[in-house]
């Protein structure tokens, strides 16, 4: 479905349109690999429900206010380098450390190990791509049909996840992962295939989407310098031009659902098993839906929203209020400062068919 209201529609009816049916990703997953891959964004309520509430307290709006300087330090500290540095790669500088360094502060990954984290979760994407790793990268010794995007990555992320795991339970702290190892759900601990599951998703999906973001969001900057020079007239504009940013370039470019019985969605019979594909980016550009979709508009009203954090209901997306808050402190910081950015060269773009992101892109600093 490419439009705006089917993807609302499938996103809100979980009963009908399961996650945990098949996969989220567009090809079917052998039954015994299922398991290894069930975070929470592939499974449906009330399982889903339960593993979200042991996270969702660090993610509320509220609570991501609590990050705001912390975030604010980690942005000046990288804009300032890149503009002493004349420019430089936008990813590498900027995109990528950013939110990879955010979500580790809030889990508990040591900044020493951010690099990894990141490299862990660019090969992670690889699996979706035409370059895969070797199946024995990072010491993997697992059928890669068994592992999350086909990838050795996830092993090594597995790896690391459980290693950080036995040291939170010798020395707990106050962070994300220490809760996961010391919660509960229906009165038991998680698994350790939950745990490494949970760990994933989030410096994966703390990471990668939020990275695609602020890649896209310097290109923005040039090609829609008059947006920009109005959102720097008047501030209030900030929340709608993070909105802008967020639908023009939606992170991720699809999820799946698996219909659980007969059914009829936009006079199109289906039936229990289909699958139905939720296209993101193109819902996004519904000329139904948002005003001359083509045209990058800092005033476009917030209503009604943009898809790319999900059409709603029980799967929208836990991290918004935290990308929200990143995208919004890294464009001020930007305008503040005056900084003006220019290409390099072309943009590299990631070679997935589920991240719309940026690989490298060379900037100049003015």
């Amino acid at each position: 479905v490419t439009r705006h209201a089917p993807v609302s529609e499938v996103s809100r009816d979980t009963d009908l349109y399961s996650s945990a049916v098949g996969h989220i990703q567009i090809y079917d997953i052998d039954e015994d690999a299922l398991p290894a891959r069930a975070s929470m964004i592939d499974l449906d309520p009330p399982v889903h429900t339960r593993l979200r509430r042991l996270v969702s307290s660090a993610f509320t709006p509220r609570h991501v206010q609590s990050y705001e300087t912390a975030v604010r330090a980690r942005i000046a500290r990288r804009l300032d380098a890149l503009a002493a540095a004349g420019g430089g790669d936008w990813v590498e500088a900027v995109a990528a450390p950013i939110p990879i360094g955010v979500i580790c502060d809030i889990m508990g990954v040591p900044e020493s190990d951010h690099d990894y984290m990141i490299e862990l979760t660019d090969h992670l994407v690889a699996g979706t791509s035409s370059k895969p790793l070797e199946p024995s990268a990072y010491g993997n010794t697992t059928d890669l049909r068994l592992l999350p995007f086909n990838s050795p990555a996830a092993h090594g992320i597995n790896e690391y996840a459980r290693a950080l795991g036995e040291r939170r339970r010798a020395e707990p702290a106050d962070d994300l992962i220490t809760k996961l190892i010391e919660a509960e759900v229906d009165g038991e601990r998680l698994t350790d295939a939950e745990f490494t599951n949970f760990f994933r998703l989030m410096v994966f999906a703390g990471n990668e989407t939020t990275r695609a973001s602020m890649a896209h969001l310097a290109l923005h900057l040039v090609e829609f310098a008059d947006q920009f020079e109005r959102l720097r007239s008047d501030p209030s504009l900030l929340d709608q031009a993070v909105e802008e940013v967020i639908r023009y370039s939606s992170p991720i470019l699809y999820f799946r659902r698996t219909l659980t019985r007969d059914t009829v969605l936009q006079d199109t019979p289906l039936r229990a098993g289909d699958k139905v594909v939720m296209w993101y980016a193109a819902a996004n550009f519904d000329e139904e839906v948002f005003d001359e979709p083509m045209r990058f508009d800092v005033t476009r009203p917030l209503r009604p929203p943009n898809v790319a954090f999900g059409g709603g209901g029980a799967h929208f997306c836990l991290g918004a209020p935290l990308a929200r808050l990143e995208l919004s402190v890294l464009i001020e910081a930007i305008l503040s400062r005056g900084i003006d950015l220019r290409p390099a060269d072309d943009p590299v773009y990631v070679d997935s068919n589920f991240v719309n992101g940026i690989e490298h892109l060379e900037v100049e600093v003015r």
